[in-house]
Parts: structure tokens; C-alpha cells; sequence
């Protein structure tokens, strides 16, 4: 759910140009006794960057949060991101499957566009030269308008599968949403997995996500068709995801290393 705003005439004229991802910190795997993966975080140790929310921020974020209250039907009583985090695990709790869950942050995203522009980005805009212009301003709006989420981000030169580049990916630096849920099963269930179908069957765009759950990072890479088969799905839990930590509570004997809800 990273891919807010209007996408018609809201981006100027594409500039091609390319960007290399600097990968700040390194991640190491140790197997403990009990058999449950745990991931070391070096250089993330430090305090979380604070975000600086712009103009639209707030409207951005309430008009989100109250999509997704109307979705799950429950709202929190904390105010701002922490409310809207709290309403996430709501969402993921309230699925009886992974595609339920997955099926209704589709809804929530379609929600937050007036009537019939998807169909006519898809119709008018997505064929244009292939469907590079497409993905570039995409991925444009998705800088302009989606840091409030996701924190800081830019625009970077991906690989596309006819074997040519183009400056419609997004690189976020530390992902405020992954960080602050500090659950996979949130981010791959309420973001990865809708927003590639959201951009795919409702705007036309290929988009492909891929979370790095080392450093919190993720790239966008819009005019990417995601695999069939996602190993994404068999990421180990983070060691700090509440969902876990519930289950180790209920059950000594529950495998824990899989996030319950991938």
C-alpha cells in the first residue's frame, strides 16, 4: 500500500537517468539451539530516522487510515502512524486467508481513486510506448506522494525483461511501514503482494516489490512482472514481530521461524 495519489497529468515529462543502491548495512544468520532463525542487524542498532512529514502529509495519511478503518471496522484510539499501524495488524488478524487479507488491502487501495480514472490510466496511458511512460510516472507519484508511509525514497534505473533500462523503479531507503510493524506477514500480505496487483490488473503497470528485511529497505521496479512462485514467502519471521512473539506466549512448541500469516 505504497502507491498513493493521481497518476494523470500529476508528473511532468520523464527524465531518464540512473542511480546504484547503496547498501548501508550487513546482515548476518545464526541457527540457535532451538532452531528458529534470527538475524542480526549490523549498523541498524542506531536510533530509527525521524521523519519529517510534509504539506500534505496528514491529509495523505487520514485518508488512508480511514479507507483502511473502513475496510477492517475497528479504529485505534492512538492518533497518527502508531493508530495506523495498530489498524494494519487489525486487517491481517481479521483475514481467514492470506488472499482475503490481500484481497482487501486491493480494495482499500481502488478505494482511494475517484471513479473510473484507474480504467482510464490502463486504457489511455499504460499502452504509450510500451508501457515505459507508464511506469515512469508511476514510479514519479509514488516518490511525490508515498514518503509519508514509506519514508525517504527516489527514483532509480531498473532492468526490464526486454533487456533495456529505464528510470521507472523506487528505491526506499528504510521502510517506515516494515520497520514500524515489524512483521513480514504485514508487509508482504498488506503491501507487497496488493500493490503488485493493484498496479497490474487496475492500472496496467507491471510492478514488481522486493523487501529487503536485512536493512528495511525495498525496490520498486514498475514495468516488472513479479514471479509466480515469490520465495518471499518463506522469509523467516523477524525476531521482533509481535504476531511471533503472541504464538511464543500460546505454544513453546510452535515453530515460529515462519511469520504465522505468509
Amino acid at each position: 500500500m505504497k502507491a498513493l495519489g493521481i497518476v494523470v497529468g500529476a508528473a511532468p515529462l520523464p527524465v531518464l537517468c540512473s542511480s546504484a543502491r547503496n547498501h548501508r548495512f550487513r546482515v548476518s544468520f545464526s541457527s540457535p539451539s532451538s532452531g528458529s532463525k534470527t538475524v542480526e542487524h549490523v549498523g541498524i542498532a542506531a536510533a530509527k530516522p525521524e521523519y519529517k512529514p510534509g504539506v500534505f502529509d496528514d491529509m495523505f495519511l487520514n485518508l488512508f487510515r480511514n479507507k483502511l478503518v473502513q475496510e477492517v471496522g475497528w479504529d485505534s484510539k492512538e492518533p497518527g502512524y502508531d493508530g495506523l499501524i495498530e489498524v494494519a495488524h487489525r486487517l491481517m488478524m481479521k483475514g481467514t486467508s492470506n488472499s482475503t487479507t490481500v484481497e482487501s488491502a486491493v480494495r482499500i487501495l481502488r478505494s482511494l481513486f475517484p471513479p473510473y480514472l484507474l480504467e482510464l490510466y490502463k486504457m489511455l496511458i499504460a499502452p504509450i510506448g510500451g508501457g515505459k511512460i507508464a511506469a515512469m510516472m508511476v514510479a514519479r507519484v509514488t516518490v511525490l506522494t508515498c514518503q509519508w508511509l514509506m519514508g525517504p525514497c527516489k527514483v532509480n534505473s531498473v532492468d526490464l525483461p526486454d533487456g533495456t533500462s529505464c528510470s521507472s523503479g523506487v528505491f526506499v531507503e528504510r521502510c517506515r511501514y516494515l520497520e514500524e510493524s515489524k512483521c513480514v506477514g504485514i508487509c508482504t500480505n498488506t503491501c507487497k503482494f496488493p500493490t503488485q496487483t493493484f498496479f497490474k490488473d487496475h492500472m496496467g503497470v507491471p510492478l514488481l516489490m522486493e523487501p529487503n528485511f536485512g536493512d528495511y529497505s525495498c525496490q520498486f521496479k514498475f514495468g516488472v512482472l513479479p514471479p509466480q512462485d515469490d520465495t518471499i514467502v518463506k522469509e523467516p519471521c523477524l525476531e521482533a514481530c509481535p504476531n511471533a512473539s503472541r504464538r511464543r506466549l500460546l505454544a513453546n512448541n510452535v515453530d515460529v521461524t515462519m511469520c504465522p500469516k505468509t
